[in-house]
Parts: structure tokens; sequence; C-alpha cells
């Protein structure tokens, strides 16, 4: 009776509140350098297809091309990084992975000025960007819970990365159409690359000592097989890839699609398109900025549930655009202004997911599979996008793939991530 009278009292006494990630200081360095990292990766991503478009006079098949190029690493190299990832200390890949991509893209305009700079030579610099990215994707989502420390925070440290990309896709395209209408789209490039600089200065200050991964007996086979059937065996991570999957083949097709709509049937012009999207992403940013308090007063699978069906809806606001240019413009932000505000809000509840359903050991290779999936959904609608808008046109393709990503909302409603009331902890 006594033991229980003094669990009583001891439960009864208020816990102390939570520090935040704002006393964090490696947390904020790194959080710091990778917001800057993202806004240059924002003006890459208008810069790379419209030096295609602008300087080379790609067409619609070869604008998709560059696209899948960009993105294919991910298909072909994502499982084998992911093994090696998990034998190493992270922050090493990262950082060589920041420098070469400094490299390249700093390559870029010296080769433009030079006359040295064609499409062929485009696709392979994009394609090497790519396999770099690779590398860098794969180990900071793997490093953040060793520089957070407690998977308490695990939230709040998505939520905070998640308003750093809503910020990016805010301010980038902007700045991005901005420095193209100003620098041209190859010397933009430049803005990217320093960025990638300011990253690396960012994860030098970091004082957490990141362990050292235990030096077992390792085989290649046996570690990519065990990583597979840690996403595809668990039912919440196997609906979170599958689904994801869809969303990125949905958005990047999309996106690549309403590239070539805006610029060749409608002449907006570099800056009214990167007007369109940073206007559109404040949809992310308020997005990622809200999430936490919906997370918190509403269950888990309902807010997953809505978010993802506004992304995947999405793009019907763009089938259906018609009228006056004004008219098109606004419904053009309603589109990815929805689809952002679900992404910023989906986005902290699967990363969430991923990082309290899976141990540090296994980390880099549960990354691995999911950026396969996701990015080689993203690459494979980069891919599509360039052959249904040949084939249909831009705006006959952006119907079809508006189509198609509405009937994946059924997908969603059968997921057992649309159940979940709260964040299971489950890794050892």
């Amino acid at each position: 009776m006594k033991d229980h009278d003094s669990a009583t009292v001891v439960l009864a006494e208020p816990l102390p509140p939570r520090p935040s990630l704002w006393r964090n200081r490696d947390f904020l360095a790194f959080w710091f350098g990778e917001t800057l990292s993202l806004m240059g990766t924002q003006v890459t991503n208008l810069a790379f297809p419209l030096t295609a478009i602008q300087a080379f006079s790609a067409d619609d098949e070869q604008v998709g091309l560059l696209r899948f190029l960009q993105l294919v690493p991910y298909l072909g190299l994502a499982l084998l990084f992911g093994v090696w990832i998990d034998r190493v200390r992270r922050r090493s890949v990262m950082l060589g992975a920041n420098l070469v991509r400094f490299a390249l893209l700093a390559a870029i305009p010296v080769l433009h000025w030079t006359g040295a700079l064609d499409l062929t030579m485009l696709l392979i610099l994009a394609c090497a960007v790519g396999v770099a990215s690779v590398l860098y994707d794969l180990s900071w989502m793997s490093y953040v819970p060793t520089v957070v420390g407690d998977p308490a925070d695990y939230v709040e440290a998505s939520a905070k990365m998640g308003v750093s990309s809503s910020t990016a896709e805010v301010a980038g395209p902007g700045l991005a159409g901005l420095l193209i209408a100003w620098l041209t789209a190859p010397v933009a490039l430049v803005a990217d690359a320093v960025s990638y600089l300011v990253s690396v200065v960012s994860l030098l200050v970091i004082r957490t000592r990141e362990p050292r991964p235990e030096p077992v007996r390792r085989h290649l086979g046996n570690e990519l097989r065990d990583g597979l059937n840690w996403v595809l065996r668990n039912p919440i991570l196997r609906a979170l890839a599958l689904i994801g999957f869809c969303c990125n083949f949905s958005m990047v097709s999309t996106w690549t699609m309403f590239l070539l709509y805006a610029d060749r049937d409608l002449a907006l012009g570099s800056a009214v398109i990167g007007g369109i999207f940073a206007t559109a992403s404040v949809g992310g940013l308020i997005g990622a900025v809200v999430s936490r308090k919906v997370i918190a007063r509403f269950p888990l699978g309902r807010v997953y549930l809505v978010a993802q069906t506004a992304l995947l809806l999405g793009p019907a606001l763009i089938a259906v655009a018609g009228g006056p240019t004004p008219v098109l413009v606004a419904m053009f932000v309603a589109s990815f202004f929805t689809t952002y505000l679900g992404l910023g809000v989906a986005g902290v509840i699967i990363v969430s997911l991923r990082q309290t359903s899976t141990p540090q050991s296994m980390m880099g290779r549960m990354t691995a599979v999911f950026r396969t999936l996701l990015f080689g959904g993203g690459a494979l609608g980069g891919l599509a996008a360039g052959l249904l808008a040949g084939g249909l046109g831009a705006r006959g393709g952006l119907i079809a793939v508006a189509v198609a990503s509405a009937a994946v909302v059924i997908g969603l409603l059968l997921s057992p991530v649309s159940r979940l009331r709260e964040v299971p902890v489950t890794s050892a």
C-alpha cells in the first residue's frame, strides 16, 4: 500500500517541460545549412529544364528525359548506397556529396561561357548531380536522429525540416525566376552551388559525435533483402511507400508538363512561372507550420488521409482551368497551393512514422527503399510527362495525370495508415 501511494504521488507531480530543439545547437546548425541548400535546389529545379528549353530548344521528350535522368539514380543506386551508408558515418558521406554537387553545378556556367555546354552535356551533368543527391538524401534522413537524440523530438524535427522545405518552395521559385531572367538559366545555377558550400560549413561545426557502426560480418545480398523486408513486411511502412510512389509520380509529371504548358503554350515567361510556384508554395509552409498542432488535436490517420487527398486532387484544378490569363494563373496557384498544403502536413507524419518505426541499424536501408520508390515514382513521372506531352499535348497529358492521381485516393482510403490514432513507436 505504501509503494502504491508513493507511486501515486510521483505520477501526480507535473512533468518538467520538454526542452525544445531551439536549444539544440547542432540541430540548428544542420537545419540552417539544409534550409539554404533546399533554397538553392529550387533554383536548379527550374534552371535545368529552362536551360534545356531556352538554350537548346529541347522538345517535350527531351525535357522529360532530363527530369528522368535527374531522378533515375534513385532507382538504380539507392538500395546499394543504403547498404553502404549503414556501414559508415553518415556525416562524412554528406560532406562528400555536397562538395561533388558544388563542383558539378559550378561547372555548368563555366561550360556555358566557353561554349562547351550542349544538351548532351547538360543531361550527363543532371544525372551526375542526381547520383550525389542520392548519397546525400539517404544520409541526412538517417543522420538527423543522431543529432536530435530523443525519439520524442522526431515530430518536432520533422516539422522544422518541413518548414524549411516549404519556405524554400515559397521563396525558391520566385528567386529562381528572377535569377534566370537576369542571369540566364545556366548562370543561375551558381546560386545552388554556393548553397552546397554553406551546407558543408554547417555540417563541419556540428559537435555531436556520430557513433561508428558496429564492425560486424556483412553480406550485400542479405543486407539488401533485410532492408526490403523491413519496409515491405511492415504494413505501415509498405503503405507509406506505395502511396508515396503514386504521389511523387503525380507531382513530378504534373510539374514537368505544367512547365511545358506554361512556357510554350501560354508563353507566361520565367518570372511568372516562378511567381506561380512561389505563391502556391505558401500552402506547403502553412502545412508544415500547423502540422504539429493538427496532429496533436486530431487522430493521426485522419490528418494523413485529408492531407494526402488534397495532394492527389490538386492536379484536377489545372486540368479544368480555363478563361483569361489572370483566371488561369489564379487556378494554377490554387492547384499547386492545395498540393503543397497537403504535402506540408503529410510529410511531417510520413517522416515521423518512418523514423519511429525503424532502428538506427536499419535506418539507411529503410530510407534507401523509400527513396527508390519515391524518387523512382518521380523519375517515371518525368519520363511519362515527356511522352504524354508529346502524344497528347501538355494540356491533354495534364488531364490524364489528374484523372490517374484522383484514382489513387481509393487506395488511400484502404491504407492502414489512415486508421492510426497516433505515432506508434516500434523501433528497437
